[in-house]
């Protein structure tokens, strides 16, 4: 019957650990539409989250944010932003974008 969930052990892809896949996660999964079953272990879940090349921000060794110089889009003077432009978007100075 739909709706009904039973607890799965599941393999960790990365560590090779056992681990439960609850009928409660499973309901909850399907709740937020994801059609795939966990790969990984609630450790190694946690451990990728924190790793660097899931990282957000780009930072340096002492901890500062890396800036980035570009052209503004709107009025063609220096943009410093704190992410790497990709140049399929328009990236707008501090000015410029406070006017947006």
């Amino acid at each position: 019957m739909p709706g009904e969930y039973v607890d799965k052990e599941l393999k960790c892809q990365d560590c090779g650990t056992p681990f439960q896949f609850t009928s409660g996660e499973q309901e909850r999964f399907a709740q937020l539409g994801f059609t795939n079953e966990p790969k990984r272990c609630k450790t190694c879940r946690a451990a990728r989250k924190k790793s660097p090349e899931r990282a957000r921000e780009v930072t340096r060794p002492t901890g500062e944010r890396e800036i980035f110089t570009t052209k503004c889009a709107a009025c063609g003077n220096e943009a410093r932003v704190p992410f790497k432009p990709r140049g399929d978007r328009p990236v707008y100075c501090s000015e410029c974008f406070n006017k947006k």
